[in-house]
């Protein structure tokens, strides 16, 4: 690991932080791949119970490195994997994002562009600072969405409107962003943390094998139609009635109680 992305566990979150402020967190091949082993080792932690992504510095994620491109030796280089090369994609991070169970947040402090989009729309949670932005800027370089924005953005926004971003490459600002759905939540800059913090927390008191069992659900959903994720609920409900949570949840309901959950 290198200190490009930095790992923290403060209880019950695991906080991944993009750590180039220099550079607007943009993204090198090194930090691909440690970015899907956290978030793999994290997803594998039995004390994880949330994941937040965030950034150091005025931006969230602005996307590849464009300057290690244009010379050859970061992503879209001979360097990186470019026209010639080869990426696995089986383990990118944005695959990893959408198979993992475990809850994510984006913490956007800043502007999230290209790649960095991507990666956003990929987590299940997107909260903003007020001065953070979304760049949809793909076609104004040349490109397409590469980690799966055109995949994401139609399902979040509708398919017009996704059009109309991809299509003009805009910029939006995150009361924009909030309007149109992409983000949850806008908050002061110096109550992004505070907030995240906050929801994070509120996930985490929840049955962790109900709220990964949820997000699985909601993956499957996606692709399904109604009669057959009726049935997947039903197979997944199962286990969960056998759980030590579940007897956590009636107990705690029936003396008007918090409960405390063990994942168990």
């Amino acid at each position: 690991m290198t200190d490009e992305l930095l790992y923290d566990i403060a209880g019950s979150v695991a906080t991944i932080t993009f750590n180039r402020p220099d550079r607007m967190n943009t993204i090198t091949p090194t930090m691909l791949s440690d970015l899907s082993r956290r978030l793999l080792e994290a997803d594998a932690d039995v004390n994880v119970r949330v994941i937040v992504l965030t950034g150091n510095g005025r931006a969230w994620c602005a996307g590849l490195d464009v300057g290690a491109a244009a010379s050859g030796t970061g992503i879209g280089g001979d360097g990186g994997a470019g026209a010639t090369g080869e990426f696995d994609l089986r383990n990118a991070p944005p695959v990893v994002l959408n198979k993992i169970d475990t809850p994510t947040i984006a913490a956007l402090n800043g502007g999230a562009a290209g790649y960095g989009m991507d990666l956003a729309l990929g987590c299940d949670i997107r909260l903003a600072a007020s001065n953070a932005k979304l760049s949809a800027a793909y076609t104004a370089r040349g490109l397409v969405p590469e980690s799966g924005g055109t995949w994401l953005l139609p399902r979040i926004v509708g398919w017009s409107k996704a059009a109309e971003l991809l299509f003009t490459a805009r910029t939006l600002t995150a009361p924009q962003a909030l309007e149109l759905g992409l983000v949850s939540q806008v908050v002061d800059a110096d109550q992004l943390a505070a907030t995240t913090a906050a929801l994070a927390a509120e996930i985490a008191t929840n049955a962790p094998l109900a709220v990964r069992a949820a997000k699985r659900l909601m993956r499957h959903a996606m692709t399904e139609g109604l009669e057959d994720h009726v049935q997947r609920q039903y197979l997944a409900l199962l286990p969960l009635f056998g759980t030590k949570d579940f007897q956590e949840g009636l107990a705690s309901f029936l003396e008007k109680r918090p409960p405390s959950f063990n994942g168990e």
